[in-house]
């Protein structure tokens, strides 16, 4: 395989990483700072043979993408925080009809209209647990203009795989950024579990996943976003099959939390630990730089929903875990819930990074 070096915004190389993956449709409506994502699949689309299309809203951008999906189509959308926010009913339709997508999120500073051009982690939560109801679902976070690419691409995989929406939670200072890529000759393009003509539309199959059935190829098949049988037919009744169903669509997902997983691990045998995800990983990585003589902990998380609990462990000395985060704590909340040993919530808000001056000192501060 060959791979090209290009120079290129992190917006630019999601929607290029998209593409690469094979995206062929995307509906959306352009909102600071993700709005270069539409530009991009706007002008690069129609050549592929893709359609692109803007929508009214975000709520209607998210409901043409499900529609898409359904005719077999690889479909995305973009969007921040108040765009995510109107399309949280759809969300949960997508999880509870198992419909593969991909949603990418670049972050800015909240609630409401908030700071349209400065960076936040502050919709981290929200992707997780945004829309009513019990659902699991995966969510990457980019800390490089190059994993913008790779991560976009490695979402529709994720996607099709396990018939689920997956969220690209980025920031805009990595939406933004101009950095130096990579970009291969191709992708790896992994499809979504066939369907088996004959068998029920929703009986799961292998990894708790059932077929799909694309429309239009002559299957019949009823999708809704009622609680439904193995044949897709409302059954909103039955606590019984209702309990099933929901337990279901959630453990396709947790059981599979070590295989999702997608982390790195710098100073296992470290007593202070930093967990970082996004674009504080960067200045994690510049403190650690600039103090090679200090031993600090590192815990990169590139997978931040399934939380992968598990690499927690592989600190055996660690007596303090140091999550700095663009919100008030929402992951180190999350770390919390599986640790023992105590967690230092490094909040940031405003729109600007973590100095490496105020990460040093809060890891020195336990030294």
């Amino acid at each position: 395989m060959t791979s090209r070096l290009e120079f290129w915004q992190g917006n630019i190389a999601s929607a290029e990483g998209a593409l690469a993956a094979g995206c062929r449709f995307f509906g959306g409506y352009p909102i600071t700072p993700s709005t270069e994502i539409a530009e991009h699949m706007a002008a690069k689309l129609p050549k592929r043979g893709g359609v692109f299309i803007q929508m009214e809203d975000e709520l209607a951008s998210i409901a043409s993408v499900i529609g898409a999906s359904w005719t077999g189509a690889r479909a995305m959308t973009a969007t921040s925080g108040p765009g995510f926010s109107l399309m949280m009913e759809n969300i949960g339709y997508a999880a509870m009809t198992e419909t593969p997508c991909v949603i990418v999120n670049v972050q800015r500073g909240g609630p409401s209209t908030g700071q349209p051009t400065m960076a936040a982690q502050g919709d981290m939560m929200q992707c997780r647990f945004g829309s009513h109801g019990d659902y699991a679902i995966i969510a990457l976070c980019p800390a490089s203009v190059q994993e913008m690419y790779d991560l976009t691409a490695k979402a529709f995989n994720l996607a099709d795989k396990y018939r689920v929406p997956v969220f690209l939670m980025t920031d805009e200072v990595i939406g933004h950024m101009r950095e130096r890529i990579i970009v291969p000759d191709a992708v790896e393009h992994t499809g979504r579990p066939a369907f088996v003509p004959g068998t029920l539309p929703f009986k799961p199959g292998a990894n708790l996943v059932p077929g799909f059935p694309e429309f239009g190829k002559g299957y019949g098949t009823h999708v809704t976003g009622l609680t439904h049988d193995e044949r897709g037919y409302p059954c909103a009744t039955n606590p019984g099959l209702h309990a099933s169903l929901v337990k279901r669509l959630v453990d396709k997902i947790e059981l599979a939390t070590q295989d999702l997983a997608d982390f790195d691990v710098v100073n296992p045998d470290a007593e202070q630990v930093f967990i970082a995800y996004g674009a504080p990983v960067r200045t994690v990585q510049q403190v650690i730089h600039d103090h090679p003589d200090r031993k600090i902990g590192f815990l990169r998380v590139r997978t931040v929903w399934p939380f992968p609990a598990h690499a927690l462990a592989l600190f055996k000395n660690a007596r303090r875990f140091i999550v700095p985060e663009l919100n008030l704590g929402q992951i180190a909340r999350e770390i919390e819930r599986h640790t023992k040993v105590p967690v230092t919530s490094v909040p940031k808000l405003g729109g600007e990074l973590h100095t490496p001056g105020e990460l040093y000192a809060a890891w020195e501060a336990g030294a």
